[in-house]
């Protein structure tokens, strides 16, 4: 067995970032961009009025005082037209100002007698709510650069500017194979031997969390020959593949087998750690496998300690759970040997291990909000001493 460190570490030094890939911006959401966007014209393409009311030229106010209303100009209206010095024109919000306005004022600060508007506002100046042409980028600027995350502000910001398309850091597609004979869907009878199988659906609950959504999920029944085709198959169109169960060294484990077959190089097998003792980690050329014990505690949070990290890498993405150092709200004992992953809630000032830690029972999961770690050589914290703290996405 090797520490938590040590694979951590041999998961680091394994995974690399996948070809960065041209999608449209529609479907980017979350991604890293992998080159500089720049503007290709001006932003906004004309001056435009910021809100409703009446488009001048400042100096003909100033001469005239009274301006005659000579029409209006809509939000979208393509009609262009030079406004004389006397007039003016009602202006909607979005609207091209006319040539020959420079400045509007808001229609609250104003009357009209007799078709001619009178401004009531003392403190107007020169180019009033009036958005100039590239105001908000002008043509050639940088919009973003790369290793900027393309949040819902950044997707509309690049759409404002009428980009369509960006070449990003992918996200990975992920294989789930769930093992095991044992194993019944949720809705159905369960047989005698039988229990529902739950891994899938946490699985797939925590990568839709990451905005990873290209995910298959595959069924093998605990006979060598059917595991070792179902990870055949997912190594055809995965990057990534998460086998949960048949990686220990029972009778009916054959995913070790089933690696081998396949043509997977082991990069570890076993870690000095509970829950999640049995996890094993390979690669074949530039895919990824994970076997992950079939508990699921220990499916869970071996996926948050591994695999998550081994994503991060992949997408180019900070997805790494976030980590504090908090005191410890009771004592805690264990034997030495074995790195502790417990099952906690943090509650901004304090780390406190739940009951029913063990890696079968998930009921004590599903109420937590963080894992506590406790090092391989402690045996005794007292209340009160630090401990790292991984904060689950809620």
């Amino acid at each position: 067995m090797i520490s938590v460190f040590e694979a951590k570490k041999i998961i680091d030094e394994n995974v690399f970032c996948l070809q960065p890939v041209t999608l449209p911006l529609q479907e980017s959401a979350g991604l890293i961009l992998a080159e500089d966007v720049h503007a290709s014209m001006d932003i906004p393409a004309f001056p435009q009025s910021s809100m409703d009311g009446y488009a001048f030229s400042f100096e003909g106010w100033k001469k005239h005082k009274k301006l005659k209303i000579a029409g209006e100009v809509a939000a979208g209206s393509s009609e262009t037209f030079t406004l004389a010095p006397e007039n003016t024109v009602r202006i909607f919000t979005g609207a091209a100002v006319p040539t020959g306005a420079d400045t509007v004022i808001m229609q609250e600060k104003i009357k009209t007698v007799n078709g001619e508007l009178i401004i009531e506002d003392e403190t107007l100046q020169l180019g009033n709510s009036v958005r100039s042409k590239g105001s908000e980028i002008k043509a050639g600027e940088l919009a973003l650069g790369k290793e900027s995350i393309l949040s819902p502000a950044s997707i509309g910001f690049l759409a404002g500017i009428g980009i369509t398309e960006v070449k990003v850091y992918p996200n990975p597609s992920i294989a789930i194979i769930i093992t095991g004979n044992e194993l019944q869907q949720p809705g159905q009878s369960l047989q005698h031997g039988q229990v529902y199988e739950s891994n899938s659906f946490a699985l797939k609950a925590v990568l839709q969390q990451l905005y990873i959504n290209n995910i298959e999920i595959l069924y093998a029944t605990d006979q060598p020959e059917v595991v070792t085709g179902t990870l055949k198959k997912a190594l055809e169109q995965a990057d990534v593949v998460l086998l949960t169960g048949g990686i220990s060294v029972g009778d009916y484990d054959f995913v070790l087998q089933a690696a081998t077959e396949c043509g997977v190089e082991k990069l570890f097998h076993k870690i000095k750690q509970r829950p999640g003792k049995p996890l094993y980690f390979g690669k074949k050329k530039n895919k990824l496998i994970f076997g992950l014990p079939g508990n699921p505690s220990s499916v869970l949070t071996c996926f948050y300690q591994y695999v998550i990290p081994a994503l991060e890498k992949l997408s180019n993405r900070k997805i790494g759970l976030q980590s504090v150092r908090a005191p410890l709200a009771k004592a805690f004992q264990k034997n030495t040997g074995l790195t502790h992953f417990l099952k906690g809630f943090y509650n901004g000032k304090t780390a406190v291990p739940l009951d029913a830690q063990e890696s079968f029972r998930l009921s004590s999961f599903a109420k937590a909000n963080c894992l506590i770690q406790v090092d391989e050589d402690t045996t005794t914290l007292n209340e009160g001493e630090l401990v790292d703290v991984y904060l689950l996405l809620q």
